[in-house]
């Protein structure tokens, strides 16, 4: 019994491994699609196109991530914010557009 509650939690902390792998390469995705974008100008048209491929679909699903359209624009709208994804998920950021969103609703 202990054996199959030991072989359990390692295969989930093995599958949780593997989708943080893949949430890196979607990550990785998004930075490159921001620096299309800031270079070329094509960068949400980049990230769609990728999000919309057999490889694409394949890594959100392994990140966890439903493939689906609304993910897609989400994306798009994501890079056409030309915020890099390492500044957007840090703690400033966060609380900066928290205060943003407190200065708005009491301005209304």
């Amino acid at each position: 019994m202990r054996d199959t509650i030991d072989s359990t939690a390692f295969n989930f902390e093995q599958g949780q491994r593997a989708r943080k792998l893949f949430a890196a390469v979607v990550l990785a995705a998004l930075d490159d699609a921001i620096a299309d974008d800031k270079k070329y100008g094509n960068g949400p048209d980049q990230i769609a196109r990728w999000a919309r491929s057999r490889d694409g679909r394949e890594v959100l699903s392994c990140a966890g991530i439903d493939p689906n359209e609304r993910v897609v624009k989400g994306l798009m709208e994501f890079v056409s914010k030309g915020v890099r994804t390492s500044v957007a998920l840090s703690r400033e950021e966060s609380e900066r557009r928290h205060a943003q969103e407190l200065e708005q609703a009491e301005a209304a």
